[in-house]
């Protein structure tokens, strides 16, 4: 006899609260919405305050609970400040969403420092200091969590077309990923991420427009949509990821070289 039900598998995430970095567009938008949809109430994070309540505004009418809450990764002191947010108006983060990103697009010998900086803050420094921020709070209440990175196919691969620093901070992401899923397993907190390919979202209008349409090239000629990411998101919060820690899955619709 087994103690786990058949088929160990749920999408219920009642009771649970989420916070979800870069809700304002693309992929964070999405997830958010399926977070909600599935039942739990979710910290609405993000720079452009107009957009999140845009966003709750659509996420309240069909039922879900949340609270936008703007926030910038890159600013240090807004780190534990968010989480107070969250924790106030929907209860301690169990869920903790890293999404927040963005390109860089430069040749990086001509990449300021500045841009630079922000690059690194906004894609690496800043979740990292968010994950510890959370994990912190989950272990001194002897409570469990889940965390999702979000990296990408480029941190693997790079080609020379002008993002390596991109590349750089998505592929130390899921270097995050392992090792903090190490030191908080004990503590019952699963760090896991995913690798998304070519996704409609903000970040890829910008690379359209700049390299014209390449879905040509790829084997289903097409760019996927962000609701092709749900089933991979809930999975990482579902009990059957239970034992599933430190891990990345890529989702990139078989675009890329292996």
């Amino acid at each position: 006899m087994s103690d786990f039900p058949l088929p160990y598998v749920s999408n219920d995430l009642s009771g649970r609260v989420a916070l979800v970095t870069g809700t304002t567009s693309g992929l964070g938008r999405r997830f958010a919405q399926v977070l909600a949809n599935s039942g739990a109430s979710v910290a609405l994070t993000g720079r452009r305050a107009d957009r999140l309540e845009e966003l709750a505004a659509e996420i309240r009418a069909t039922g879900g609970t949340c609270e936008p809450i703007p926030f910038d990764i890159t600013q240090p002191e807004q780190i534990a400040e968010v989480v107070d947010k969250a924790e106030t108006s929907l209860g301690m983060v169990d869920i903790l969403i890293n999404n927040a990103g963005i390109p860089d697009a430069q040749r990086a010998h001509k990449m300021s420092n500045e841009f630079a900086d922000l690059v690194f803050s906004t894609n690496l420094v800043g979740p990292w200091k968010l994950s510890n921020e959370v994990a912190r709070r989950l272990i001194e209440a002897k409570k469990p969590g889940r965390m999702i990175n979000i990296s990408s196919v480029g941190g693997f691969r790079y080609d020379g077309n002008g993002a390596a620093l991109y590349s750089v901070t998505k592929s130390a992401i899921v270097r995050m990923t392992e090792c903090l899923a190490v030191e908080w397993s004990r503590f019952n907190i699963n760090v896991n991420a995913i690798a998304p390919g070519a996704f409609s979202s903000e970040m890829m209008d910008g690379m359209l427009e700049r390299m014209g349409d390449f879905s040509g090239s790829f084997p289903r000629k097409r760019i996927c949509d962000p609701a092709q990411l749900d089933s991979t998101l809930l999975y990482f919060l579902s009990p059957a990821s239970e034992a599933v820690t430190g891990t990345y899955v890529k989702v990139d619709d078989g675009q890329g070289a292996r």
